[in-house]
């Protein structure tokens, strides 16, 4: 009885076999054969140093998503269907977007000023992860999910500290995506406006319903 109540308590895991859809499709993009790559590059990406101490907050990223989605899996179910609806569909449109139009950066530096810890990370990185499939950027766009989760949350609004450390976080992580050379400033561009389209199809539709409850009769 006690497994039945639990399985019926988390039938909303359901939503997270978007992973069966996501992981296979990203894995064939990052292992395909393209002879040409839309390559992604702004004059200020020119401007922004390579900075390798930023690998700490751009690997905090997987802790970082992880943990927002489990807070709401297990607190907030109507919180977590929208999180989850916002993070999935942006993460699709990615998926088109690359599949469409095959991108890329020039960005990574091939010598490091530095040797230690914190380059011998970003070498790790570097050596897993293609520098294709950048535009709109995940890492940013998921980021501001959690940002947004967060900041609708009842049940976190007295709780600021929560809600200015995950903004502080978010921006740490949005900050990496360029001083690692990973992302373009135009790919964190992109990913903002993909997360200010979808934001209001998720998030304003529960706000406009809630005065008109808050308005029926007891």
């Amino acid at each position: 009885m006690n497994l039945k109540r639990g399985l019926k308590s988390y039938r909303h895991a359901w939503v997270l076999l978007y992973a069966l859809i996501y992981m296979p499709w990203f894995r064939y993009l990052e292992q395909r054969s393209v002879h040409r790559y839309y390559l992604i590059h702004s004059p200020l990406d020119d401007c922004i140093p390579f900075v390798e101490y930023f690998i700490v907050p751009y690997l905090l990223w997987f802790i970082f998503v992880f943990a927002g989605v489990a807070y709401f899996f297990f607190t907030d179910k109507k919180g977590y269907y929208r999180l989850t609806a916002f993070l999935f569909s942006g993460m699709t449109i990615f998926l088109i977007i690359c599949t469409l139009f095959p991108n890329g950066t020039h960005l990574r530096p091939e010598t490091f000023a530095h040797d230690n810890l914190f380059t011998d990370l970003v070498r790790i990185l570097y050596s897993i992860d293609t520098p294709t499939n950048v535009l709109p950027s995940i890492h940013v766009f998921n980021s501001l999910g959690i940002c947004f989760a967060i900041g609708h949350s009842e049940a976190l609004k007295q709780k600021k500290w929560i809600r200015y450390g995950t903004y502080a976080a978010a921006g740490l992580i949005i900050l990496s995506t360029m001083f690692l050379k990973q992302h373009s400033v135009t790919d964190v561009f992109a990913a903002t406006v993909m997360a200010g389209v979808i934001y209001p199809f998720v998030y304003l539709p529960a706000e406009r319903k809630a005065p008109k409850f808050s308005h029926q009769p007891v």
